[in-house]
């Protein structure tokens, strides 16, 4: 009866796996948030467009020109903080996955050298099994001397 195959570092590859699941979990939140703040940037675009596009109506008094023109800067500044906040948001996201990589990589290394030893146990179990059953072969042959 051959032995089972026991990976002897097989706490290590579960303690890598979640690890992996862990840089996957992180690379998705980071995901999320670029894409939050990418489409936050996005709209504050647009709405300055609108805002520029519509300059003509604030000529009526220099009341409305001061208006238009303190949010047009607002809007100005709020782009500026938010393209700094993207940049920040895809340093970050970048970080992550190249953290996900680097565990998915010491996860593999791990499987394939159990994947390794796994065969190297099955091949020696087989060729101990056929050296057991030759020699049982040997021992049950007898030779019909006449």
């Amino acid at each position: 009866m051959p032995k089972p195959f026991h990976f002897k570092l097989d706490k290590v590859l579960d303690y890598r796996e979640q690890l992996e699941e862990q840089a996957k979990g992180a690379l998705a939140r980071a995901q999320a948030a670029r894409d939050a703040q990418a489409e936050k940037l996005a709209g504050l675009e647009a709405r300055l467009a609108a805002h520029l596009a519509a300059e003509a109506e604030s000529r009526t008094s220099a009341n409305d020109m001061w208006l238009w023109r303190q949010y047009k800067d607002a809007l100005s500044q709020d782009i500026s903080i938010a393209r700094v906040n993207l940049n920040s948001l895809e340093l970050k996201l970048q970080r992550s996955r190249t953290e996900a990589v680097e565990r998915s990589k010491d996860k593999k290394l791990l499987e394939k050298l159990k994947q390794t030893q796994a065969k190297r146990h099955h091949d020696q179990e087989n060729a101990r099994e056929e050296k057991e059953n030759d020699e049982m072969s040997t021992i049950r042959f007898e030779p019909h001397d006449h």
